[in-house]
């Protein structure tokens, strides 16, 4: 395989619910033409340091010690001399959040940029943008990729139309960690300290903002819309887009035990033990495995380019049975873990919007239309638009995006409930 960005797209294609799909979703609506994004990733591999080593950011603020506040800010010369990457500012930052389970202070890191520039009058708006699943190993993060692990396209287009964007990690990802996967309480506040962040490492930015996410990232975006009201009273969240949202995937638990995951989920459930097991020492493994699910196990969690293909070859090799939970008491404590992570868990403090397929190979619609009717019922805007014929990924991101820019420009959002 001679392409690099091919070679990255295939790798990161085989993890479920990846973030790469609403990129192409972006690129396409912004009339991005392949070869461009084709050119520029062989420029990064051939030029990874050609803007030098990164060195800190001279506008940083890092006097204070609350959620969102700054213990790094560097630059990321590996993305800011690409071609895709030349159109804004780029720092690497590692910055204090808060625990969705326990709210102890937690340390994680990202990725914050503004278009270059004169800002608007208020300062740059924000989007915060959340991605999909690209694993839970602390190197699956997108601020040590000088391509963001493809998502530099995301960046690219909406700094284009003139918003700052903060691109959380998520909790153990990027620094030293244990990755909460489904976790969306915690990723919404990482997602809500990543503006934080962002304000304090470049100037001009404003407190009006917006989160957008897919699949893993949709939970994060509609977790800091839930959040944002009581978590993040100094910002102004003006509305969150949530694509294929894995608001509840407590399901899982029941398709494992049925043995009817699809070849799409069992990956997915692979992910949610190994996090579930790193977080809780005393839950077994051996519970939820057997057969090339255990044999495989160690392959599964590699994000790496390198065993792209040894985990592309596990992941086929994967049945049905091979998730089944060992007993119903194993069972149960598996999905206790996963209902007390599901959203929605509290009123909405802005407009949401949620899109999802109802082909979803990853994330069941069923599951999706309860949880959008659970927080009609607790109360908030939602807008909702289901495509019965679509898997996991829109078309495009035209709609999104018009939709954000009306919350900017404080028109009332449609409400579905």
């Amino acid at each position: 395989m001679s392409n690099p960005r091919g070679r990255g797209l295939r790798a990161t294609a085989l993890w479920a619910g990846v973030a790469v799909l609403v990129v192409l979703g972006i690129v396409a609506a912004a009339n991005l033409q392949p070869i461009a994004s084709i050119v520029a990733s062989r420029f990064l591999n051939q030029f990874p340091s050609s803007g030098g080593p990164p060195v800190p950011v001279s506008t940083a603020d890092l006097n204070d010690d609350g959620p969102g506040s700054l213990i790094t800010a560097t630059t990321m010369p590996g993305v800011t001399r690409t071609i895709e990457g030349r159109g804004f500012e780029a720092a690497r930052v590692v910055y204090r959040s808060t625990s969705g389970d326990d709210g102890a202070p937690t340390v994680v890191s990202g990725s914050v940029f503004t278009p270059r520039g004169q800002a608007p009058d208020g300062g740059w708006p924000v989007v915060a943008f959340g991605h999909g699943t690209l694993g839970i190993e602390g190197t699956c993060a997108p601020s040590l990729s000088p391509s963001l692990l493809n998502l530099v396209n995301v960046v690219r287009v909406l700094a284009g139309r003139g918003y700052a964007v903060a691109l959380p990690d998520f909790e153990g990802l990027g620094v030293k960690g244990v990755h909460p996967y489904s976790d969306s309480a915690t990723a919404g506040r990482n997602m809500i300290d990543a503006v934080r962040a962002l304000r304090r490492t470049f100037p001009d930015v404003s407190p009006r903002w917006a989160a957008m996410g897919d699949s893993q990232g949709g939970g994060a975006a509609w977790a800091a819309d839930e959040l944002a009201a009581t978590y993040a009273p100094d910002l102004q969240l003006v509305g969150a887009l949530a694509s294929s949202p894995a608001a509840d995937i407590t399901g899982l638990v029941d398709k494992a035990e049925r043995g009817t995951l699809t070849e799409e989920q069992r990956p997915v459930m692979q992910m949610v033990i190994e996090s579930l097991a790193r977080l809780h020492p005393d839950l077994d493994r051996d519970d939820y495995r057997r057969g090339a699910a255990a044999h495989y196990w160690n392959v599964l969690n590699d994000c790496t380019e390198a065993g792209a293909y040894r985990r592309g070859t596990a992941v086929k090799q994967l049945g049905g049975g091979d998730f089944t939970p060992r007993d119903a008491q194993a069972a149960d404590r598996l999905r206790g873990y996963l209902r007390d992570w599901a959203l929605p868990q509290k009123p909405l403090s802005a407009p949401l919007y949620v899109w999802y397929g109802g082909k979803d190979p990853y994330i069941d619609a069923a599951w999706t239309a309860q949880a959008v009717e659970r927080a009609c019922t607790l109360g908030g805007v939602i807008t909702v638009r289901f495509d019965p014929s679509a898997g996991h990924n829109p078309a495009n991101a035209l709609t999104m995006l018009d939709w954000m820019a009306d919350r900017f420009a404080g028109k009332p959002a449609p409400n579905d409930c």
